[in-house]
């Protein structure tokens, strides 16, 4: 490991226990932190794998030192086809760590591109950023439930279980939806969170009602033509976020200065009144009619 990210997990272990217990039954749930009834920052970062696991883990840095504590960390399994573990050891230590310190991890598809040519309803493309990142349009439910099963697998071997999925541009279909529900606990959209386990000490034959989110905002960094703009909408989207301001961070961020100062000023405006929060604590928030599930999956 690189003596700069080795100190940075080992900072990160200083605070909480050791890497030997990582796993889904003891990640950071247990130590019970519930949603407030202050207001919040929901802050994901997208993309990371071992290609962009250097600038993820600088971004994630920059976010500690701006008061973001919590963050729903959005992985990549599978981008070259290669097991993630062996691939990356050191970012594998690092999420592991991440976890530990209290982030939330996210499975994010399973290549992050598509894996078949196919048309785009009207349904997705409400809902996707771009053709290329609509992994799982195309795809029968078989398929999709084999991309999304191989994914989960990967991450659970290298020791980080997901809690939770983000499809990549948030393009689900009813295949990829209805494959979700044995694995995570929620899956995340561009508007809502939507639980899938029942709590096992409930009778409960519906899944929880999702719960409305607020619209996320970026910095469009990898947009030549929203990018001029990013400054100014995240500012005012910083302001009309009432509850929850809701944050996607890309690891092409921090090329951009003029993105990141505007950035830096909402969190500077933001870190007394808000509180971090990440995707898995609003899923098993009070607030939301749930309790923390202890289902065990395989």
């Amino acid at each position: 490991m690189r003596p700069e990210l080795d100190l940075r997990v080992a900072r990160l272990e200083g605070a909480g226990a050791p890497l030997g217990s990582i796993g889904a039954s003891s990640s950071h749930r247990a130590r019970g932190r519930s949603v407030p009834a202050r207001r919040t920052i929901a802050v994901a970062l997208h993309d990371i794998e071992p290609a962009t696991f250097e600038r993820c883990a600088q971004l994630r840095d920059w976010l500690d030192e701006h008061g973001v504590d919590r963050v729903t960390l959005l992985v990549i399994p599978a981008r070259d086809l290669h097991p993630l573990g062996e691939r990356s050891p050191e970012m594998v230590s690092w999420l592991s760590a991440r976890r530990r310190a209290g982030d939330s991890i996210a499975q994010h598809g399973f290549r992050h591109e598509q894996l078949r040519r196919g048309e785009l309803s009207r349904q997705t493309l409400t809902h996707a950023r771009g053709r290329r990142a609509a992994e799982f349009v195309g795809l029968d439910g078989g398929e999709t439930r084999r991309a999304v099963n191989a994914g989960w697998r990967l991450l659970k071997l290298a020791g980080v279980e997901p809690d939770g999925f983000v499809a990549p541009a948030y393009a689900y279909t009813p295949a990829l939806r209805q494959a979700l529900a044995p694995k995570f606990r929620w899956w995340a959209g561009l508007l809502r969170l939507h639980g899938t386990l029942a709590d096992p000490h409930e009778d409960a034959r519906e899944p929880p009602a999702p719960t409305w989110l607020a619209p996320s905002w970026s910095l469009a960094s990898d947009n030549p033509l929203r990018r001029p703009f990013s400054p100014a909408l995240i500012r005012v989207g910083s302001m009309l976020s009432a509850h929850t301001l809701r944050l996607d961070l890309y690891p092409s961020d921090l090329q951009h200065r003029r993105q990141m100062r505007a950035l830096e000023q909402v969190l500077g405006r933001t870190e007394h009144r808000r509180q971090a929060i990440t995707y898995d604590e609003i899923a098993i928030s009070p607030t939301n009619g749930r309790r923390r599930s202890t289902v065990r999956r395989s």
